[in-house]
């Protein structure tokens, strides 16, 4: 699939787990529309391993993200069902409990798809059976979408790779900087750094001074 960045973002409604135990049934990105940006992200499945790590991770830099106008939502290709039975285990068993951004339940796989974070796909074998080829799962897929519902940014890890949640944090802080000033961020900005303008004066100012 092509990449969404510089695209809207794909609709969904699909049911939710929100607060850590509420199931929100319509649940939708279209209500951060115009109010907030938001980071959605993918992870492969419930009760696993390297998953509770990353879910834990963005909790803790919940603040962080609210302090910037973010919304952070997480998908799996689970149930809402599952996501509330592992929100009721506590952290130290491997559980997810204490987590309270939304976290959807894409059990149709539809979701996954559209974002081209599936890790495989549906395909006719010889004798003309549907089947799954590869892992029925989404990879770990991260997408910055703006106030507009665009998405600004995205990248998808395999399933064993983890991410780094304050690289998420410094997008945020990057794509803010360059609504607010109209300025570029070149290589490693930081909050606090120089940016530089997108001209040529502008990359040979920056350069000599970096």
């Amino acid at each position: 699939m092509a990449s969404l960045v510089g695209k809207k973002a794909p609709l969904f409604t699909a049911p939710a787990v929100i607060n850590g135990e509420e199931i929100e049934d319509n649940f939708s990105l279209n209500q951060y529309l115009g109010k907030k940006y938001v980071v959605f992200y993918f992870y492969p499945k419930d009760f696993t391993f390297v998953c509770p790590t990353e879910i834990h991770a963005f909790q803790e830099k919940l603040a962080q993200f609210e302090q910037r106008d973010v919304a952070v939502v997480a998908c799996s290709c689970d149930t809402e069902e599952s996501h509330l039975a592992w929100l009721n285990v506590p952290k130290e068993q491997g559980g997810i409990q204490g987590v309270t951004y939304p976290i959807v339940a894409d059990a149709a796989k539809t979701i996954a798809h559209n974002f081209g974070v599936l890790a495989g796909d549906w395909n006719y074998d010889e004798e003309g059976y549907l089947q799954f080829e590869g892992k029925p799962v989404a990879y770990r897929g991260s997408f910055l979408i703006d106030k507009e519902g665009v998405v600004r940014h995205a990248t998808i890890n395999d399933l064993p790779l983890g991410r780094n949640i304050d690289e998420m944090i410094r997008l945020v802080d990057a794509l803010r900087h360059v609504e607010s000033h109209g300025e570029v961020c070149p290589a490693n900005w930081e909050e606090g750094k120089e940016a530089m303008h997108a001209t040529r004066q502008g990359v040979a100012a920056y350069l000599s001074n970096n």
